[in-house]
């Protein structure tokens, strides 16, 4: 069945809807709008506006009461509407959402999912295409993980809302409309870990690490280095705390190269603890430097601009190039 990133994320939450009473979605113009990029179309149609319920525009309020309802016994699924509008939330995420499991020694969980849309490639303005997830990773306590495909999408969103700990969880909002041929019953009879990077791409020469909207930019780039003769593997890290270091290592120990790609800038972002990591590991393997490829430094720019800052093939087959000549 050929389903788009979207419809496959509408399709999971549904088959969480049916299977659990305790699963309830929240958000702003999720419910009779269907959410801005219709990942809810229907939900509230079909099971009420009391399990998939329109919130008012207050981000740090769906939070609040989304972690209150969790301590309570419920699942709650919270949709903030833009990247850019986690802020207002940002302290209910880390001072409470985050730390509830652990300030209680164990006794009291969170399971609640919050669904963030992030990244840029849809020309859109500033606080609609931010790539905020290095604040996230960096949090203790919360999981947060990032599909890139749509066959992902339908299996980690259920997974991450079966789970009894907080999880972030980002959707590339440029990939909405990509599209796969999915065997929804397959998926189900093997699901593939929530926290396990996927080779997407094996190579010998070079591994390019990335996740979300970056990773059908890796594929292209390693496309166009096949035609000019080198090998280039991709692993999808699919989930950012924790990120599966050791898929990574195996990988860069057989190619003896890694270049990480991501949306957000480069400074502190998380190709940073991956390069440092993977140095660590695999210190006496790596024939020369870590290479990262990210936006830059600055505040997310104009539409008109956002094909200058973010990370293209050039860009990465560039990074390829200099970690050959090493």
């Amino acid at each position: 069945m050929t389903t788009t990133f979207a419809a496959a994320l509408n399709a999971g939450l549904r088959r969480a809807l049916e299977d659990d009473p305790r699963v309830i979605l929240m958000g702003e113009d999720i419910g009779r709008l269907g959410g801005v990029f219709r990942v809810t179309d229907t939900l509230q149609k079909d099971f009420g506006p009391n399990r998939v319920v329109d919130t008012p525009l207050a981000e740090s309020g769906i939070i609040g009461t989304a972690f209150g309802m969790s301590l309570r016994g419920l699942r709650p699924v919270c949709e903030i509407q833009f990247d850019g509008f986690v802020y207002p939330a940002f302290d209910q995420i880390v001072s409470q959402v985050a730390k509830i499991h652990y300030r209680t020694g164990g006794q009291v969980s969170a399971p609640l999912t919050i669904r963030i849309p992030f990244g840029g490639g849809i020309g859109a303005v500033e606080h609609h295409s931010e790539s905020p997830e290095a604040y996230f990773a960096h949090t203790a306590g919360l999981r947060v993980v990032c599909p890139s495909n749509p066959a992902d999408a339908y299996t980690m969103i259920r997974q991450a809302i079966a789970l009894e700990d907080p999880v972030i969880f980002f959707e590339p909002k440029r990939r909405y409309w990509d599209k796969a041929d999915l065997d929804f019953a397959a998926l189900e009879a093997n699901p593939y870990p929530l926290h396990r990077a996927r080779i997407v791409r094996p190579g010998i020469d070079a591994t390019i690490a990335c996740y979300g909207g970056t990773v059908a930019t890796a594929l292209h780039a390693a496309e166009i280095a096949a035609g000019e003769g080198h090998s280039l593997e991709v692993v999808d890290l699919r989930s950012l705390s924790p990120i599966d270091f050791d898929t990574l290592a195996e990988s860069v120990r057989r190619t003896g190269r890694l270049i990480v790609t991501h949306e957000a800038p480069v400074f502190a972002g998380l190709g940073a603890e991956i390069a440092a990591r993977i140095t660590e590991m695999c210190f006496y393997q790596l024939e020369a430097p870590v290479q990262r490829v990210g936006g830059y430094d600055i505040p997310y720019p104009p539409a008109k601009l956002e094909r200058h800052h973010l990370p293209d093939p050039d860009r990465v087959l560039d990074a390829v190039d200099r970690t050959l000549a090493a």
